[in-house]
């Protein structure tokens, strides 16, 4: 069978047998495959720094009649995280791009917006200034597979909330107008809901030079991720470390 080939971002690798890899791959052409890489823990030259995590790469690979797993052929690199400094706040980022992506993306789905929302973030995500792309990230991801609720309107009653305060429930689907909230419910004020419109209109560069301490837009970053882990039905374990930086 023929070599495939495609762009991708590497998301997981983890060791296999004695000097194999398993790795997972977002790639463009095909969505989101796992592979192994065969003695990628022996022979440096076939892959070198290709498989680590959110590394983009031009992947060859083969599918085989009958099995899961493809088989990797080899990588060439086109982007690597490691050749700008890796903190570890930016280290923590990375993995929750990572962690986001493998969670929210069911196998073998192409997804060609949300592999060039990755690329994007990527080249954007710099060592001390996370949260801008954390957050432009976080609110694409949930706006594409579907998950995000109308941001102008009471789910209860219906009512605009422009101008209005508004509440949402880690339980509950949408945005609360101020007679409808429920309890434990946290507020998503009004300046984050006219950064996420603005986000939407823009790409990642126009914010790109913007002032964006860890508390700008705190509270919109909460409501994606109780969205994110109410879908999925587990914790991010990257993203709680994100929360407590």
């Amino acid at each position: 069978m023929a070599l495939k080939q495609s762009e991708a971002v590497v998301l997981r690798s983890y060791p296999l047998r004695e000097a194999d890899l398993l790795v997972t791959f977002f790639t463009r052409n095909e969505g989101k495959i796992r592979g192994v890489a065969k003695a990628a823990l022996k022979s440096r030259r076939r892959f070198g720094g290709a498989l680590e995590p959110l590394t983009c790469v031009r992947v060859y690979y083969e599918d085989r009649e009958k099995q899961e797993l493809s088989r990797i052929d080899s990588c060439d690199v086109l982007q690597s995280p490691l050749t700008s400094a890796v903190d570890y706040p930016r280290a923590v980022a990375l993995a929750h791009v990572a962690e986001v992506l493998d969670e929210l993306m069911p196998d073998r789905e192409v997804n060609d917006p949300m592999f060039r929302l990755a690329v994007a973030v990527l080249a954007h995500l710099p060592a001390g200034a996370i949260w801008m792309p954390v957050t432009y990230f976080d609110l694409w991801m949930v706006r594409l597979v579907g998950y995000l609720p109308d941001l102008g309107a009471c789910v209860i009653c219906g009512e605009p909330l422009d101008g209005e305060r508004a509440f949402f429930q880690a339980m509950a689907d949408g945005l609360m107008c101020a007679r409808d909230k429920r309890l434990a419910s946290s507020e998503l004020s009004l300046d984050s809901r006219q950064l996420a419109a603005e986000i939407f209109r823009s790409p990642i560069d126009a914010f790109e030079k913007c002032p964006w301490p860890k508390e700008r837009a705190a509270d919109l970053r909460k409501m994606l991720v109780q969205i994110m882990e109410r879908h999925i039905e587990k914790k991010l374990v990257a993203t709680a470390m994100l929360a407590k930086l």
